[in-house]
C-alpha cells in the first residue's frame, strides 16, 4: 500500500509516528491470561508466510509486490488463532523479507507492525462474530459474515495507518491523504480473504493443514501473472528511458527537464484529485513532451541567443515529430495528446493546430503548465533562471490566456505545500547574459524551445 514506499529521508516526526505504531503492535502481541496458544501452528504460519514473502519478492518472480502476496496466509491465521498468536504470524515474514530501500531497519519495523495491528483486529472482528465456531465446524456459509467483516477490518487498518504515514512522511492534506486507499485495496484483499477463508477450513478438516496448503497453488498463477505484468511496466519504463536519453544527449542545456516536467505534472495531477493509473500517465506525457527534439537540428537546439522567424518554424514542427514517435505506443494513453498539444494556447494562439480553450487535451493543458515552470526556473542558453515565486506568478499572470487556471491554481497549490528544487541546466561556460536590473521579463513565459 501507499506508505511502502516513502521513508526515504525519514524526518523526526516520521520516527515519532512509527514508533507509535509499533508500541501498540507490542502490546497486541502480549497474550491474554488463560487462553492456550497453539505455538505448533503459529511457527507452521509464520515460517509458511515467511517463505511465501521471500519468494514473492526474489528474483525468481522478479518483483516485489508493493501489497503483501500472502495475505491468505495472514488472514488464516486470523480465522484460525487468538489474535495475539494471529498477529505474531506476520512478524518474522515481515523482519526477514527484503526492505527495497533505506532505511531498512525502518521499514521493516514499520511493515511488520502494520500487518500485526491489521491481522490483529481481524482476528477480534472475526472471534466477536462467532467466526472461529464456524470455522471449526467447517460451516462455510455462516463464515462468510465474520470473514468478510474480519476482511474489512485489516483493510481499513491498513488503510488508516498508510493515511498517517502520508499526512506525517509527506504532509499530504488530511482531506486527500486516504482518498481511494481503501477502493483499491479491498477488492484484492477480499480475494485473499477468501483464500485464507479456505485454507482455515481446510485445516480444521479432517484433512488437516496439508490440505490447507493447497489453496496456495492459485495464488502461485496470480504470481506469475503479476509478475508478467510487472515485467511489461518495466520494459515501458525502460523504453522511455531510452527515449528521454536520446533526448538530454542531443539538447544538453535541457538535460533532466524532462524529468523534472513529469515530476509537475504529477504533481499538478495529484493536486487534481486524479487516479493514480491517470497520474502515471501524465507522469510519461511530462516525460515525454520533447521526444520529438530528436527531429529538430541540433544547431537550432544549442543555439545562442533569440532564434530567426525560419528557425522558430522548424523549432515548432517538434510536437508533430513527436507524436509521430509515440503514437504507436499503446500503453501511454492520452500522454500521446499532451506530447501533440502542450504548445498550445488557451487564447488559440499555440502550435501546432491553434486550438481554443477546452479544445486541447486536458493532459496537455496540464503539461503546458509544468513544462513552462521548469523552463522559468532552468538556466538555459537563452534564458536565466528565475526564482520560483516570480515564476509562478508569472504563471498565474498567464492564466486564462496562455494556461488553463485550473492547473496554474493546483501547481501553485502543490509548490506551496511540497516545494521545488529549481535547477540549472546549463554549463557554466556557457552562462546567459544577466538581464539588467528592472528589466521586463518576456511576456511568453511559455515560448521556451
Amino acid at each position: 500500500m501507499a506508505g511502502e514506499g516513502l521513508m526515504e529521508a525519514v524526518p523526526a516526526r516520521t520516527r515519532v509516528y512509527v514508533a507509535c505504531v509499533a508500541l501498540a503492535a507490542l502490546l497486541c502481541l502480549l497474550p491474554p491470561p488463560g487462553i492456550r496458544t497453539p505455538w505448533w501452528a503459529v511457527a507452521l504460519l509464520a515460517a509458511l508466510y515467511a517463505g511465501c514473502e521471500r519468494v514473492a519478492r526474489s528474483r525468481f518472480v522478479g518483483i516485489s509486490h508493493p501489497a503483501g502476496t500472502f495475505y491468505p496466509v495472514l488472514l488464516a491465521g486470523a480465522f484460525l488463532l487468538p489474535a495475539p498468536a494471529a498477529a505474531l504470524v506476520a512478524v518474522p515474514g515481515a523482519l526477514l523479507s527484503p526492505a527495497g530501500q533505506r532505511p531498512v531497519a525502518l521499514r521493516r519495523i514499520w511493515r511488520a507492525a502494520q500487518l500485526v495491528l491489521g491481522v490483529w483486529t481481524a482476528a477480534r472482528v472475526h472471534t466477536a462474530l462467532g467466526g472461529r465456531n464456524a470455522v471449526l465446524e467447517g460451516d462455510v456459509p455462516y463464515a462468510l459474515g465474520p470473514a468478510g467483516a474480519a476482511v474489512l477490518a485489516f483493510c481499513l487498518v491498513l488503510a488508516l495507518l498508510d493515511g498517517g504515514i502520508l499526512v506525517v512522511a509527506e504532509r499530504v492534506p488530511v482531506r486527500r491523504a486516504w482518498r481511494g486507499l481503501v477502493e483499491r485495496s479491498l477488492a484484492p484483499i477480499a480475494v485473499h480473504g477468501l483464500a485464507g477463508l479456505m485454507m482455515a477450513v481446510l485445516w480444521r478438516s479432517p484433512y488437516g493443514p496439508v490440505a490447507a496448503l493447497l489453496v496456495l497453488l492459485p495464488m502461485c498463477v496470480s504470481w506469475w501473472a503479476f509478475a508478467q505484468y510487472h515485467r511489461e511496466r518495466a520494459a515501458h519504463q525502460a523504453t522511455i528511458r531510452a527515449l528521454v536519453q536520446a533526448v538530454d544527449i542531443k539538447d544538453g542545456y535541457t538535460r533532466g527537464h524532462s524529468e523534472r516536467v513529469g515530476q509537475a505534472s504529477m504533481m499538478i495531477a495529484r493536486e487534481l484529485g486524479m487516479a493514480d493509473e491517470r497520474v502515471e500517465v501524465l507522469r510519461f506525457a511530462g516525460i515525454l513532451h520533447d521526444v520529438g527534439k530528436l527531429g529538430v537540428p541540433t544547431r537550432l537546439l544549442r543555439k545562442d541567443g533569440p532564434l530567426t522567424p525560419e528557425e522558430r518554424r522548424v523549432i515548432e514542427l517538434h510536437p508533430e515529430y513527436g507524436h509521430e514517435m509515440v503514437r504507436g505506443i499503446g500503453f501511454l494513453g492520452e500522454a500521446r495528446a499532451a506530447v501533440l498539444h502542450h504548445h498550445e494556447r488557451l487564447d488559440g494562439s499555440g502550435y501546432p493546430y491553434g486550438l481554443l480553450g477546452r479544445q486541447i487535451p486536458e493532459s496537455a493543458r496540464v503539461v503546458a503548465v509544468a513544462d513552462a515552470f521548469d523552463a522559468m526556473t532552468s538556466t538555459r542558453s537563452y534564458s536565466r533562471a528565475r526564482p520560483v515565486a516570480v515564476a509562478l506568478a508569472e504563471l498565474e499572470r498567464c492564466a486564462g490566456s496562455q494556461f488553463d487556471p485550473v492547473m496554474v491554481a493546483a501547481l501553485v497549490e502543490a509548490v506551496g505545500r511540497v516545494g521545488w528544487r529549481p535547477a540549472v541546466t546549463a554549463d557554466d561556460a556557457r552562462t546567459p547574459r544577466v538581464p539588467p536590473p528592472g528589466a521586463p521579463l518576456p511576456s511568453r513565459p511559455g515560448a521556451h524551445r
